[in-house]
């Protein structure tokens, strides 16, 4: 905490600022978009790989928080003070860091999985700064972050081998034993007797990350099938068609997100069930059905350049 309370001395409305602004890019939100833009406009195989960093270091991380059931930094010491805009999205225990874990498994994913250095540098700069924002503005302790990160890390380089082009027959063991895992975690959650001063809202948060685990894990399976077997994308095109194929196909991924909601609650009843039910199809629609238009935008700018 002494650390802690040396940042909360050096804190000023500027830098407040700049630091609620960093620390997006720990939310899920930033997550998504970068992978799926990866995986519809870089090459998919990385796409798989970030989704396995982000996807799987999500789950351990909801593990680690149930589990430890560690309080946030002012819930343990009452006289600290947090910048107050950031408490909204700091919600349940407090360790490890999730924001800390999604940014630099993310960004550090982006940086080992392309050669050029300057883009390597500026995401680990950006990951490093969104470490720090969740000490600067108060939601973690020092030990909450550095374990997030290692935690991170540990996915960036432990799936790195085993996500690639050339060694692509691993990719749907690798996402198989996720959901294989992704249900072990909910059964976890629903027989294990945790004491009776758990927290409510940090345990429903668990329980609904568990159903989207298990939806979108076993989506992955069936994209990464459907493509090796039918579809073989490309990601290729000029680059006007490919800021167009990220933004609409976002606003595809968004409106089926929302507009199947309350279809599939309504259909299934158990609002769980259609939650997994509801993001295995977002990754169908992302995964499969709106790369059934890449080659339309391939071929756009395309002249005599052979798309592969």
């Amino acid at each position: 905490m002494k650390f802690l309370y040396l940042l909360e001395s050096i804190r000023f409305p500027a830098l407040d600022k700049l630091m609620l602004l960093v620390t997006h890019l720990g939310e899920e939100t930033a997550f998504l978009v970068i992978a799926l833009i990866v995986f519809w406009c870089v090459n998919k195989y990385h796409g798989y790989y970030l989704l396995g960093v982000g996807l799987f270091g999500n789950l351990a991380n909801q593990f680690m928080k149930i589990t430890c059931r560690i309080p946030r930094p002012w819930v343990r010491d009452p006289d600290f003070t947090v910048v107050e805009a950031a408490k909204a999205e700091a919600g349940g225990y407090s360790f490890p860091s999730g924001h800390t874990q999604t940014a630099v498994g993310t960004l550090c994913a982006v940086a080992a999985a392309q050669k050029r250095k300057w883009i390597g540098a500026v995401c680990v700069a950006l990951a490093v700064l969104t470490a720090f924002s969740r000490l600067y503005l108060g939601v973690h302790t020092p030990a909450d972050v550095l374990v997030g990160a290692a935690m991170a890390l540990a996915m960036v380089f432990g799936l790195k081998p085993l996500m690639q082009e050339k060694r692509k027959r691993f990719i749907p063991i690798v996402f198989g034993i996720m959901l294989l895992l992704s249900a072990g975690f909910l059964a976890y959650l629903e027989l294990f007797p945790f004491p009776a001063d758990l927290d409510g809202d940090n345990y429903a948060s668990a329980i609904k990350n568990a159903y989207t685990f298990l939806g979108c894990f076993a989506g992955v399976l069936v994209v990464y099938a459907v493509d090796e077997t039918r579809l073989h994308f490309t990601t290729k095109a000029v680059w006007w068609a490919q800021i167009l194929k990220a933004v609409l196909g976002l606003a595809v991924v968004l409106l089926v997100k929302e507009g199947l909601r309350s279809p599939l609650e309504a259909i299934i009843g158990n609002i769980m069930i259609a939650r997994a039910v509801r993001y295995f199809l977002i990754v169908v629609a992302a995964g499969i059905l709106w790369p059934l238009t890449f080659r339309w935008f391939s071929k756009f700018g395309a002249k005599k350049e052979k798309v592969s």
